[in-house]
């Protein structure tokens, strides 16, 4: 699966869904990303050793749960991930190029 690009990966999704009876409800997929968004900073605790149990933290794990959930609003709200990535890309280029290789570069040093 690791080498589908997003909109393979949306109609993977889609298909799983159909084929599984459906899409849940909007606010019920949204409920669901900060979910799984807060199990990803659980398991980044754990690794930092900020909570107990290293052992239990599965950071790819919960990060391919979050990565599920926004294919799925995705593809409810008709959105590509595809267009919507290379726009931030494009996005955060222009606006934080520059200040990025200088923060970079402030750290490299320090």
């Amino acid at each position: 699966m690791s080498e589908h690009g997003l909109a393979e990966l949306q109609a993977v999704v889609d298909h799983w869904i159909r084929e599984h009876g459906g899409y849940w409800d909007e606010w019920a997929n949204l409920a669901r990303l900060f979910e799984e968004a807060g199990e990803v900073s659980a398991a980044f605790q754990r690794l930092r050793g900020w909570r107990p149990r290293p052992e239990a933290a599965d950071l790819a794990g919960e990060l391919g749960d979050v990565l599920w959930v926004l294919l799925v609003i995705a593809n409810q709200q008709g959105v590509s991930l595809a267009e919507a990535f290379e726009a931030t890309l494009a996005k955060v280029t222009q606006r934080d190029g520059e200040a990025w290789r200088r923060w970079a570069a402030e750290r490299a040093e320090g």
